[in-house]
C-alpha cells in the first residue's frame, strides 16, 4: 500500500505561482511513477504531468508545458509540481497518484491522494 498526502493548493490570481507537494511514507516510494491529475469541475481527471524515477522522464500534457515542472526528491519520499503562469483553466482539484508502470491515463494508477483545490482567478 502507498499512501499519499498532498499539500500547496490555494487561491491565486492569473499569473500567480503555486507549488504542490506529494509526500509518501513507502520506503521504496523512489521506484514508483508519480503522477499529477487534475480535475475540473464536471470533467474528467486528466494528466497533467508525470515522472519517473529520474528527471530526465518527466512528460506534460500540453497546455501546461512551458509553465509547470515536475520533479522528485527520492530522499525525501517527494514530488514537486511547480505551477507558473497559472491560468483559470488550471482551476480544478489535483491529485498525486503513483503506480508501478509509467501509465498516462488514471486507470494506469492504483494509488492516490486525497486531492488538493487550485482555483484561479481571472
Amino acid at each position: 500500500q502507498v499512501q499519499l498526502e498532498e499539500s500547496g493548493g490555494g487561491l491565486v490570481q492569473t499569473g500567480g505561482s503555486l507549488r504542490l507537494s506529494c509526500v509518501s511514507s513507502k520506503r521504496t516510494f523512489s521506484s514508483y511513477s508519480v503522477a499529477w491529475f487534475r480535475q475540473a469541475p464536471g470533467k474528467e481527471r486528466k494528466l497533467v504531468a508525470r515522472i519517473g524515477w529520474s528527471q530526465t522522464s518527466a512528460v506534460y500534457t500540453d497546455s501546461v508545458k512551458g509553465r509547470f515542472t515536475i520533479s522528485r526528491d527520492n530522499g525525501a519520499n517527494a514530488v514537486y509540481l511547480q505551477m507558473n503562469d497559472l491560468k483559470p483553466e488550471d482551476t480544478g482539484v489535483y491529485y498525486c497518484a503513483a503506480s508501478l508502470r509509467d501509465g498516462v491515463v488514471r486507470a494506469d494508477y492504483a494509488y492516490w491522494g486525497q486531492g488538493t483545490q487550485v482555483t484561479v482567478s481571472a
